[in-house]
């Protein structure tokens, strides 16, 4: 044996035991160890020159995406404007004249990227003429949204998946004349879509392609609400159609029923 050789592996041994404590490894894998902190310091000697090619990639990438935000700017303001004006005519259909309907593209707060453009879209209106728009979801009523909506709808009609669409109230204020125009726009949407409505006129009802009664009795302390489609002949819903107007079996009401189905 020799001594010093000896003494030189047990002090290496004891300096492999004080690392592998230091780094909180078996002695076994001190190895793997080392090979991992030599990559990390491959890496950071490498650091500014990665630095540097991350910040011109984010440089492109922002250049990019402020030319793509400003042609998205300028297709949203053609077609807002565009739709503003098809709502603003059809909300006069619907009884709303001298009404206004705005696209608004309110710029981004900050000027960090997002995904859906450098600008948000509010819808603003004016129901009544003089008034000054101002945001839909903070001024329209229950039966001036429904009409709203429906006008939109109509206004983009074939561009919207949507595969049923339900409305209530669209004819809140309004009858006559008008109410025909509401059922003449709904019937438009349902040869594209499901459309349901609920309704009290008859000048709408007469223009769905099918129809269900909605009925609600008193049962002791319940209230039980029945819905029951009208199946058969067009004496059914020339029926219904009177009822809605007043009195079923009045000659006048069943000769107006008639005249709204038409055909």
């Amino acid at each position: 044996l020799d001594a010093g050789e000896l003494a030189t592996l047990e002090s290496q041994l004891g300096h492999w035991h004080e690392l592998a404590r230091r780094h909180r490894v078996p002695l076994i894998e001190l190895q793997e160890k080392s090979d991992t902190l030599q990559q990390e310091l491959d890496r950071l000697r490498g650091s500014g020159e990665t630095l540097d090619r991350l910040l011109a990639e984010q440089k492109t990438a922002m250049s990019d995406w402020q030319k793509a935000a400003a042609g998205l700017s300028a297709v949203r303001q053609q077609a807002g404007e565009q739709l503003g004006a098809s709502v603003s005519a059809l909300m006069a259909e619907l009884g709303m004249a001298g009404g206004k309907f705005v696209v608004e593209l309110e710029a981004n707060a900050d000027t960090i990227p997002q995904l859906h453009g450098a600008e948000r879209c509010e819808f603003l209106v004016s129901a009544n003429p003089g008034q000054p728009p101002r945001p839909l979801r903070k001024v329209a009523s229950g039966g001036e949204l429904a009409r709203i909506s429906l006008a939109i709808e109509v206004a983009t009609l074939g561009l919207d998946p949507t595969p049923t669409m339900v409305f209530d109230e669209v004819d809140a204020g309004i009858g006559g004349a008008i109410a025909e125009v509401v059922g003449q726009k709904l019937r438009a949407l349902g040869k594209g879509c499901q459309v349901l409505c609920v309704t009290h006129l008859p000048q709408v009802a007469a223009q769905a392609a099918a129809h269900l009664v909605v009925t609600k009795d008193q049962s002791g302390e319940r209230a039980v609400v029945r819905i029951e489609p009208i199946h058969g002949t067009r004496k059914a819903r020339v029926t219904e159609l009177a009822r809605m107007l007043g009195d079923r079996q009045a000659r006048s009401a069943q000769r107006h029923a008639e005249e709204l189905l038409g055909g």
